[in-house]
């Protein structure tokens, strides 16, 4: 993946690689690494930082 080509769009999108970790890229330009998992049968979202 080409994390440093992608573009900011008009709503935040996400880039995934498939097993939960994914670069989230909000209309201001900011590009966020956020881990998604499952604990206790409950959906979680775990920020790494910029």
């Amino acid at each position: 993946m080409q994390r440093r080509h992608l573009q900011p769009a008009q709503k935040a999108c996400r880039c995934s690689d498939g097993r939960g970790l994914h670069l989230e890229i909000h209309p201001a330009g900011s590009k966020l690494w956020r881990f998604t998992y499952r604990f206790d049968g409950k959906q979680k979202r775990l920020a790494l930082g910029r």
